[in-house]
């Protein structure tokens, strides 16, 4: 299922975090035939990934954890151990269309590109959004305060998700600041920082990356994506952690006060929607209820470290 380089290509490699997603892992490997090499870094699953990968793909390298270790942690053992010049760091829930990964590698020939990803889309073929602006405190303003869903279209309201603006404008590739970790093609010049553990990281990767070149968004590479099935936890636990994220960045790139301003952001979003689903409660209590134990327990969550350890209970 591995593929052979035509003479005078670029190898590329295609890295798979798994973690519990059997039966998406075996689609996804399924439609990597373009590939010149295959890593899948399991995270400690416990539905058989792991062994199936070892008995139905023996060309694919297997790196079995004994625990979770996160999505960028998993990543960069699998950007050690890959001999490719490019690699391809994929979602276990995403699967290639033809022709994906050759669209990737064209745009990667140009040596000023640095980094690229494709268009996802969900199963029913709705176009994901998948590419970025830089993060800023004004996006996530707008992000918390629901400016982004009221007015969608407008570049001062909706600053960081830009997919489908893209999209509208043509075929591009299009020169964004950011583009998702579930499809992140890259030359390999750098790593993920191993103290976001879920979320972000792919955020804090690409504003390095930036500092070798240009960031792509590829709409002719589709992938399909059956977003959230890769996710470890809960939904509240997957908004802390990825809250968590955002605030990491923040320190680590713009300093303490712009981590803390995030923070409040973050935490008066989550109030917000809380106060919100409290009044619902007075005329559909049933359907506002389980909302509410959510975001109260999403204001409630740790300020240091991952929101919580990867296979906590509510």
């Amino acid at each position: 299922m591995v593929g052979t380089p035509e003479s005078g290509q670029v190898r590329l490699g295609v890295v798979i975090v798994s973690y519990n997603t059997k039966h998406h892992l075996r689609a996804c490997l399924e439609s990597l035939g373009e590939a010149d090499e295959v890593i899948v870094v399991d995270n400690a699953s416990r539905d058989g990934s792991p062994e199936m990968v070892a008995a139905d793909f023996p060309n694919v390298r297997l790196i079995a954890n004994a625990k979770n270790r996160g999505f960028g942690a998993a990543n960069n053992q699998g950007l050690d151990a890959m001999t490719s010049e490019l690699a391809l760091l994929l979602n276990s829930d995403a699967t290639a269309t033809s022709g994906a990964l050759g669209e990737l590698r064209e745009v990667m020939s140009d040596p000023s590109v640095v980094a690229c990803g494709g268009q996802l889309q969900f199963p029913d073929g709705r176009v994901q959004a998948s590419c970025c602006a830089p993060l800023t405190l004004w996006a996530v303003a707008c992000e918390q305060f629901l400016f982004e869903k009221l007015f969608p279209r407008s570049k001062f309201f909706s600053p960081y998700w830009l997919t489908h603006r893209l999209l509208a404008q043509g075929p591009g590739p299009h020169e964004v600041a950011q583009v998702m970790g579930a499809c992140l093609c890259l030359r390999r010049v750098e790593r993920f920082d191993e103290r976001f553990f879920l979320y972000c990281e792919d955020t804090e990767l690409c504003h390095r990356l930036q500092r070798h070149g240009k960031v792509f968004y590829v709409p002719a590479a589709v992938f399909t994506h059956a977003l959230g099935a890769s996710s470890a936890g809960t939904r509240w636990q997957a908004v802390a952690r990825y809250n968590r994220g955002k605030e990491l960045y923040f320190k680590l790139h713009h300093g303490p006060l712009a981590a803390f301003e995030c923070w409040s952001l973050n935490r008066e979003g989550a109030l917000l929607r809380l106060l919100g689903y409290l009044g619902l409660c007075l005329v559909r209590p049933r359907r506002a209820w389980p909302h509410v134990q959510m975001w109260a327990k999403v204001l409630c969550a740790p300020v240091k470290g991952p929101a919580l350890p990867p296979d906590a209970q509510p």
